[in-house]
Protein backbone atom coordinates (compact mmCIF):
# COMPACT_ATOMS: atom_id res chain seq x y z
CA UNK A 1 0.00 0.00 0.00
CA UNK A 2 1.65 3.47 -0.77
CA UNK A 3 1.53 5.49 1.92
CA UNK A 4 2.25 9.58 2.48
CA UNK A 5 3.46 8.62 6.11
CA UNK A 6 6.84 8.50 7.06
CA UNK A 7 7.25 6.36 9.86
CA UNK A 8 10.95 6.81 11.64
CA UNK A 9 12.31 5.33 15.24
CA UNK A 10 15.27 5.37 17.46
CA UNK A 11 15.99 2.92 20.36
CA UNK A 12 16.86 4.77 23.80
CA UNK A 13 17.06 3.99 27.03
CA UNK A 14 18.44 1.56 29.15
CA UNK A 15 16.00 -1.48 28.09
CA UNK A 16 15.84 -0.56 24.51
CA UNK A 17 12.94 1.11 24.07
CA UNK A 18 11.33 2.20 20.64
CA UNK A 19 10.40 5.47 20.18
CA UNK A 20 8.80 6.37 17.30
CA UNK A 21 8.20 9.30 15.21
CA UNK A 22 5.84 9.89 11.97
CA UNK A 23 4.89 12.74 10.11
CA UNK A 24 3.50 13.03 6.31
CA UNK A 25 6.10 13.63 3.67
CA UNK A 26 5.20 16.74 2.78
CA UNK A 27 4.83 18.12 6.22
CA UNK A 28 7.22 19.05 8.89
CA UNK A 29 4.37 18.81 11.24
CA UNK A 30 5.59 15.29 13.47
CA UNK A 31 3.91 13.14 16.35
CA UNK A 32 5.72 11.51 18.66
CA UNK A 33 5.37 7.96 20.77
CA UNK A 34 7.11 6.69 23.73
CA UNK A 35 10.03 9.74 24.25
CA UNK A 36 12.26 6.76 26.65
CA UNK A 37 14.88 8.74 27.90
CA UNK A 38 17.40 11.30 26.39
CA UNK A 39 14.34 13.90 25.56
CA UNK A 40 17.33 16.78 24.71
CA UNK A 41 19.07 14.46 22.28
CA UNK A 42 15.56 13.46 20.64
CA UNK A 43 14.76 17.23 19.96
CA UNK A 44 18.13 17.43 18.51
CA UNK A 45 17.91 14.80 16.49
CA UNK A 46 14.36 15.75 14.87
CA UNK A 47 15.30 19.53 14.89
CA UNK A 48 18.46 18.97 12.94
CA UNK A 49 15.80 16.99 10.16
CA UNK A 50 13.69 19.75 10.26
CA UNK A 51 10.88 18.32 11.82
CA UNK A 52 8.78 20.09 14.93
CA UNK A 53 6.87 18.21 17.29
CA UNK A 54 3.12 18.61 17.98
CA UNK A 55 2.41 15.80 19.62
CA UNK A 56 3.81 13.55 21.92
CA UNK A 57 1.52 9.97 22.58
CA UNK A 58 2.41 7.92 25.40
CA UNK A 59 1.14 4.06 25.30
CA UNK A 60 1.51 3.37 29.42
CA UNK A 61 3.65 5.51 31.58
CA UNK A 62 6.42 3.37 32.86
CA UNK A 63 9.79 4.11 33.06
CA UNK A 64 11.47 3.44 30.22
CA UNK A 65 8.34 4.55 28.12
CA UNK A 66 8.57 8.63 29.30
CA UNK A 67 11.91 9.23 30.61
CA UNK A 68 12.55 11.62 27.57
CA UNK A 69 8.66 13.24 28.35
CA UNK A 70 9.81 16.34 30.39
CA UNK A 71 12.46 17.54 28.30
CA UNK A 72 11.21 16.85 25.19
CA UNK A 73 8.47 19.08 26.02
CA UNK A 74 10.51 21.36 27.18
CA UNK A 75 11.78 21.89 24.10
CA UNK A 76 9.16 21.64 22.00
CA UNK A 77 5.74 22.67 23.68
CA UNK A 78 4.17 20.01 22.36
CA UNK A 79 1.14 18.76 24.48
CA UNK A 80 1.34 15.40 26.24
CA UNK A 81 -1.49 12.59 25.63
CA UNK A 82 -2.13 9.58 27.90
CA UNK A 83 -5.09 7.19 28.90
CA UNK A 84 -7.28 8.18 31.05
CA UNK A 85 -6.69 5.01 33.24
CA UNK A 86 -3.05 6.09 33.66
CA UNK A 87 -3.14 8.71 35.78
CA UNK A 88 -1.89 6.91 38.94
CA UNK A 89 1.74 5.72 37.22
CA UNK A 90 2.11 8.73 35.56
CA UNK A 91 2.07 10.40 39.20
CA UNK A 92 3.88 7.69 41.28
CA UNK A 93 7.50 6.76 41.09
CA UNK A 94 6.56 3.39 42.71
CA UNK A 95 3.91 2.16 40.23
CA UNK A 96 5.58 3.52 37.59
CA UNK A 97 8.89 1.41 38.44
CA UNK A 98 11.31 4.52 37.93
CA UNK A 99 11.76 4.58 41.53
CA UNK A 100 13.97 1.60 41.40
CA UNK A 101 16.37 2.97 38.81
CA UNK A 102 17.31 5.42 40.93
CA UNK A 103 15.45 8.44 38.97
CA UNK A 104 12.12 9.18 40.49
CA UNK A 105 10.09 10.29 37.07
CA UNK A 106 6.70 11.42 37.45
CA UNK A 107 4.78 13.28 34.53
CA UNK A 108 1.71 15.08 33.99
CA UNK A 109 -0.33 14.66 30.78
CA UNK A 110 -1.77 17.54 29.09
CA UNK A 111 -4.84 15.86 27.52
CA UNK A 112 -6.49 12.49 29.17
CA UNK A 113 -7.79 10.04 26.25
CA UNK A 114 -10.65 8.09 26.44
CA UNK A 115 -11.43 4.83 24.37
CA UNK A 116 -11.70 5.21 20.64
CA UNK A 117 -11.68 8.66 21.34
CA UNK A 118 -9.41 10.50 18.07
CA UNK A 119 -6.75 13.15 17.81
CA UNK A 120 -5.97 15.20 14.39
CA UNK A 121 -2.38 16.74 14.22
CA UNK A 122 0.13 17.38 11.14
CA UNK A 123 -2.89 15.65 9.22
CA UNK A 124 -2.44 12.45 10.96
CA UNK A 125 -5.55 11.22 12.83
CA UNK A 126 -4.65 8.99 15.89
CA UNK A 127 -7.52 6.79 17.53
CA UNK A 128 -6.70 5.64 21.02
CA UNK A 129 -7.72 2.31 21.96
CA UNK A 130 -8.00 0.77 25.81
CA UNK A 131 -5.66 -2.46 26.05
CA UNK A 132 -5.54 -2.68 29.72
CA UNK A 133 -3.49 -5.90 31.23
CA UNK A 134 0.38 -4.36 30.69
CA UNK A 135 -1.03 -1.39 33.30
CA UNK A 136 -4.33 -1.00 33.87
CA UNK A 137 -3.97 2.26 31.48
CA UNK A 138 -1.86 1.00 28.72
CA UNK A 139 -3.68 1.51 24.99
CA UNK A 140 -2.77 1.55 21.63
CA UNK A 141 -2.77 4.28 18.90
CA UNK A 142 -4.30 3.12 15.57
CA UNK A 143 -3.93 5.17 12.30
CA UNK A 144 -6.26 3.07 10.36
CA UNK A 145 -5.65 5.10 6.62
CA UNK A 146 -2.33 3.55 7.16
CA UNK A 147 -3.13 0.36 8.34
CA UNK A 148 -0.68 1.14 11.00
CA UNK A 149 -1.08 0.35 15.18
CA UNK A 150 1.27 1.64 18.11
CA UNK A 151 0.96 -1.30 20.73
CA UNK A 152 3.52 0.19 23.29
CA UNK A 153 4.15 -3.21 25.46
CA UNK A 154 0.95 -4.71 24.88
CA UNK A 155 2.17 -6.38 21.79
CA UNK A 156 5.21 -7.96 20.82
CA UNK A 157 6.50 -10.18 17.84
CA UNK A 158 5.55 -13.12 19.03
CA UNK A 159 5.50 -12.25 22.31
CA UNK A 160 3.18 -10.08 24.71
CA UNK A 161 3.97 -7.90 27.64
CA UNK A 162 4.93 -8.33 31.17
CA UNK A 163 2.00 -8.46 33.51
CA UNK A 164 4.25 -8.49 37.11
CA UNK A 165 4.50 -5.19 37.68
CA UNK A 166 1.74 -2.67 39.12
CA UNK A 167 -1.72 -2.89 37.91
CA UNK A 168 -0.87 -5.57 35.67
CA UNK A 169 -2.99 -8.52 35.14
CA UNK A 170 -2.17 -11.49 32.43
CA UNK A 171 -5.96 -12.42 31.71
CA UNK A 172 -6.80 -8.78 30.87
CA UNK A 173 -3.81 -7.75 28.94
CA UNK A 174 -4.65 -11.36 26.85
CA UNK A 175 -8.57 -10.46 26.65
CA UNK A 176 -7.25 -6.94 25.11
CA UNK A 177 -5.15 -8.57 22.44
CA UNK A 178 -8.25 -10.85 21.72
CA UNK A 179 -11.29 -8.36 21.80
CA UNK A 180 -9.30 -5.16 20.58
CA UNK A 181 -6.35 -5.96 18.48
CA UNK A 182 -6.94 -9.10 16.75
CA UNK A 183 -10.28 -7.56 15.34
CA UNK A 184 -8.21 -5.23 13.04
CA UNK A 185 -7.26 -6.57 9.63
CA UNK A 186 -4.89 -8.64 9.48
CA UNK A 187 -2.81 -7.08 7.22
CA UNK A 188 -2.07 -4.33 9.94
CA UNK A 189 1.54 -3.50 11.04
CA UNK A 190 2.17 -3.45 14.49
CA UNK A 191 4.97 -1.18 16.45
CA UNK A 192 5.70 -2.82 19.87
CA UNK A 193 7.74 -1.03 22.67
CA UNK A 194 10.35 -3.17 22.25
CA UNK A 195 11.70 -5.44 19.39
CA UNK A 196 10.96 -5.87 15.42
CA UNK A 197 7.65 -4.73 13.46
CA UNK A 198 4.62 -7.44 13.29
CA UNK A 199 1.42 -7.72 11.59
CA UNK A 200 -2.00 -8.46 13.06
CA UNK A 201 -2.66 -11.53 11.34
CA UNK A 202 0.85 -13.17 11.82
CA UNK A 203 0.53 -12.67 15.40
CA UNK A 204 -3.38 -14.12 15.06
CA UNK A 205 -1.28 -17.03 13.67
CA UNK A 206 1.86 -17.48 15.73
CA UNK A 207 1.17 -15.84 19.09
CA UNK A 208 1.61 -18.84 21.48
CA UNK A 209 0.67 -16.40 24.50
CA UNK A 210 -2.81 -15.17 23.21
Amino acid sequence: METNLVISSYVVGMVQTNFYYMHLKDSAETIVFDPADLGDRIWEALHAQGLEVRAIFLTHAHFDHIGGVEALKARTGAPVYCSEDEKRLCKSPAMNSSSEYGKPVTIEPDIWLTEGEEVTVGGITVKMIKTPGHTEGSCCYYIESEGILVCGDTLFEMSVGRTDFPTGSFPTLVSSIRNKLFTLPDETVCLPGHGGTTTIGFEKQHNAFV
